[in-house]
Formats: C-alpha cells, structure tokens, sequence
C-alpha cells in the first residue's frame, strides 16, 4: 500500500495544493493586492471562461490561500486577496520569478547559441 504524503511531505503537498494550471498566475497577481474577478479575467494571459476562473479561485480559496470578500451593494461586487497562509506565498513567488528569470536568459542564450552554429 503506498503511503500518503499530502500533508506530510512539503513538495507533495505544495505540489497538490497548486495544481490548477493558473494557480501561480492568481497567486501572483493577489500578491499586488486585493483583485476583482473581471480584473483578475482580464490580466490572465490567455482567455479564460468565467466558469474556469471561478473554480479555480474556489479551489483556492478552499486550500486557504486567498479569501473571498463579498460587498453588499447593488451591483454586487466581490473582491480576492490573499489569506494569511497566502501572503507567505510571496518570498516562494519570489524566488520563482529569481529562477524563471535565470531560466529564461539560460534558454536564450541556448537558442542563441544553436542559430549561430547554422
């Protein structure tokens, strides 16, 4: 019988936790401050249905890293921002954006490489 590691090992868990294909993205984009959903709609790189979005912040919100506050107003409006457990993603994002920007040089200069070997 394999054993579970959700909740025990940290990658397995951080790993299911941000499964979402835009999980990070969101993330990312609530660690500037608090985000409406059309605005969060709007700065996702790609078109996504509100139905996507929507289950992916619940998703999210569920695991505990973002909060959902609701105004009473007409016409409604509902903001997203990061929970406290949420707020401690930033020095991860961080790190990622350290990485993905290394990676990225790492892959031009790769290609740069190759073109110049044709």
């Amino acid at each position: 019988m394999k054993k579970e590691l959700f909740g025990v090992c940290p990658y397995v868990t951080s790993q299911k936790i941000l499964t979402g294909k835009w999980s990070m993205y969101i993330l990312y984009l609530l660690s500037e401050g608090p985000v409406r959903f059309n605005e969060l709609q709007r700065r996702l790189p790609e078109e996504m249905t509100h139905a996507t979005l929507s289950r992916q912040l619940k998703q999210l919100e569920e695991e505990g890293l973002i909060l959902r506050h609701e105004y009473e107003q007409i016409p409604p409006k509902v903001e997203y921002s990061l929970s406290e457990i949420g707020e401690k993603f930033k020095t991860v994002l961080e790190a990622l954006e350290i990485w993905g920007n290394e990676y990225i040089k790492w892959i031009t200069d790769k290609n740069r490489k190759g073109t110049a070997k044709s």
